[in-house]
């Protein structure tokens, strides 16, 4: 629903009386350190603070240029998070140690470079092919041009293997002059979350991360764990060495590495590492500067936090005393053996106070939703800022480690098959004596600064009549308001883009089928990704059994089979003797396929797929794919 162009100056709105309050300038009592810290050996910044991707510019620090260290609060920012958004404000090449590199502030996440016998060694290319190769070649500027001989993906995470093109190719891995190492199963978990769920996800995710917000003190300010993500689609490159258990030692051009392996931790697959030649500690995303989140609000895997606080205790006892210096993927490092155990110290506790607690009320019978009260960090954590819920949140958190055990359901029957929210919605209101009632009662909660209630009253209104502009503005008034005194920078993103698109309408829907990951996938993965968009209802009563012959692909990784039974497809290795069709096809068809870049009349047509069978069996099973749209509504039916 579109809004006139003329009314688009009264949004965003002022901070009311209530938001003010609560936003008010205040010592924090955090560590001052960590600007130091922040700052600390910075070498060089990007010529221009401007970098390229494929829809144009994907990065421009310019846009943040508001918030300077030193600034005056904003009344539409809470104090704590606008320090931290100082705090990512800083950018530019950093010397960590001698031999060690970050460029930090291009992206969410940062590039690390270390200094090898013949090239660079790089951790985490970030997430898109510019910022990796600006932020590439702004250390061969300043530090002397090296080729990349290696690529470290510290864990499964799209910031942190989506640049790859933009420090190596494809050729340079195939004649073996860059390796590319990953923790065990690394490429399972990237198309896990990025093909079979990435549709939903992409689209969850620009609530989480807000990058249709306007920057500015009443939109954008930060995501907490980085400034922003960069706007140009990922790549990938497959690793050609996986990491497959603890202790486990490599030389790497020259650099001596031991791996600790942290599966289900920030990621299903990660992995910290020691340089135990130089004192050097990488904890990956397992430990930054901010409270994580056990479950990202765009959807994922939900975390171990019980195992997250183990592997924590254990780089401390493998690696703590000879560390002198600690570094992520995110934020600033910590330099001193004693500093670095202190913070992983808290790191480690606060991850497992959240799984204790949470656990112990729900063994008292509290719901998910009651223990979200309940439950906030102690006195001990509250002067620092890596225990601050920037990124994560304790009460998003205490529900993540309650569905990891318990389910998404709270046990009350009355909550085991709910109505979905337009008849809800429907029914709410008529309960409230019709849409004029519900409102009046809003208006005065919103006045009392009740925002909470205020959100979830007027979302039945919405979602029963989405036409309803009163319900809308209301709605969006009141997520504002909630947006501008959170703490959290995901919650914010997400208060103020429902805002934004409650007043602007959802962004248009497209076609979202695009190639993505899916060169770098496997024959298995394309053909189980592509069982995701069966479209059952049209192949009821239908069976078919198709022999895939990929002409292109290794002796023993050629024949495949794909089996429509009982409205689902089914892949497995190897043929069978009673099937169909046989179908001579290169793998790159079902890259297309997956893209919906070729359809399979199109397929036979062009001699790309020999049917030697049965045709109407291929059709059957890639002939009903479906095809994602990328902007579904969210904040509306």
């Amino acid at each position: 629903m579109g809004r006139d162009t003329d009314a688009m100056a009264t949004f965003p709105k002022d901070a009311s009386v209530q938001t003010k309050t609560a936003n008010t300038p205040r010592d924090l009592g955090m560590d001052p350190d960590d600007f130091e810290r922040a700052s600390r050996g910075l070498i060089a910044q990007h010529p221009t603070g401007v970098i390229e991707g494929a829809w144009g510019p994907a990065w421009d620090v310019s846009k943040y240029d508001f918030i300077e260290q030193g600034a005056p609060n904003p009344d539409t920012v809470n104090p704590s998070l606008w320090r931290q958004a100082q705090l990512n404000n800083i950018h530019g090449l950093f010397e960590v140690a001698p031999g060690l590199w970050q460029a930090r502030g291009y992206d969410i996440s940062n590039i690390t470079f270390i200094e090898g016998a013949t090239g660079w060694i790089v951790i985490d290319p970030l997430t898109i092919e510019g910022c990796a190769r600006d932020c590439l070649a702004l250390a061969n500027s300043q530090l002397g041009e090296r080729p990349v001989t290696a690529v470290i993906y510290t864990h499964s995470h799209t910031d942190h293997f989506g640049g790859v093109l933009g420090v190596t190719t494809q050729e340079d891995v195939d004649a073996g002059r860059c390796r590319i190492i990953a923790p065990e199963h690394f490429l399972h978990e990237v198309v896990s979350e990025n093909v079979v769920a990435g549709f939903a996800m992409a689209r969850r995710a620009l609530y989480q991360f807000g990058p249709l917000l306007p920057a500015g003190p009443r939109g954008h300010v930060d995501c907490g764990l980085g400034k922003s993500i960069p706007l140009s689609p990922p790549g990938l490159l497959a690793p050609t060495e996986e990491i497959t258990h603890t202790g486990e030692e490599l030389v790497v051009d020259g650099v001596r590495i031991i791996f600790q392996l942290t599966p289900e931790a920030e990621a299903p697959a990660e992995m910290n590492f020691f340089f135990p030649d130089q004192g050097w500690l990488c904890m990956a995303e397992n430990c930054s500067h901010n409270m994580h989140n056990l479950v990202p609000i765009r959807g994922a895997q939900v975390r171990n936090s019980l195992n997250w606080s183990k592997y924590i205790g254990e780089a401390i006892d493998l690696y703590g005393e000879g560390t002198e210096i600690m570094f992520a993927s995110h934020h600033w490092p910590r330099w001193g053996s004693d500093d670095v155990c202190g913070f992983l110290t808290k790191q480690r506790d606060m991850y497992r106070y959240i799984h204790d607690q949470t656990m112990r009320q729900a063994n008292h019978g509290y719901t998910p939703l009651e223990i979200a009260e309940m439950i906030e960090l102690p006195d001990e954590y509250q002067n620092e800022s890596h225990t601050t819920g920037y990124y994560g949140h304790i009460a998003h958190n205490v529900k993540a480690v309650y569905q990891r055990y318990l389910s998404w359901y709270d046990g009350n029957p009355a909550n085991i098959w709910k109505l979905p929210p337009t008849e809800v919605g429907e029914r709410y209101v008529a309960l409230a004596g019709g849409p004029d009632a519900l409102l009046v009662k809003a208006r005065a909660s919103f006045e009392d600064g009740d925002y909470r209630w205020v959100a979830e009253l007027v979302n039945h209104l919405v979602f029963a009549d989405p036409s309803n502009v009163a319900a809308r503005e209301l709605q969006a008034d009141a997520l504002e308001q909630l947006g501008y005194q959170s703490e959290s920078a995901t919650f914010r993103n997400a208060f103020l883009t429902g805002a934004h698109e409650l007043r602007y309408g959802s962004p248009p829907q497209r076609d979202a089928m695009r190639r993505g990951y899916l060169e770098s996938m496997t024959v298995e993965q394309l053909l189980d990704s592509a069982a995701v968009r069966l479209r059952a209802e049209n192949v009821g009563g239908l069976t078919a059994v198709v022999n895939l012959y990929f002409s292109d692909e290794a002796e023993g990784a050629r024949d495949w089979r794909f089996v429509l039974s009982n409205s689902a497809l089914h892949a497995a290795a190897g043929r069978d003797g009673k099937a169909d069709a046989e179908v001579t096809l290169e793998r790159s068809v079902l890259i297309e396929f997956g893209a919906d870049e070729l359809t399979v009349d199109d397929a036979i047509a062009s001699g790309r797929a020999v049917v030697d069978g049965d045709v109407g069996a291929f059709v059957a099973v890639f002939g009903h794919l479906d095809v994602f749209q990328s902007m579904f509504p969210i904040i509306e039916p």
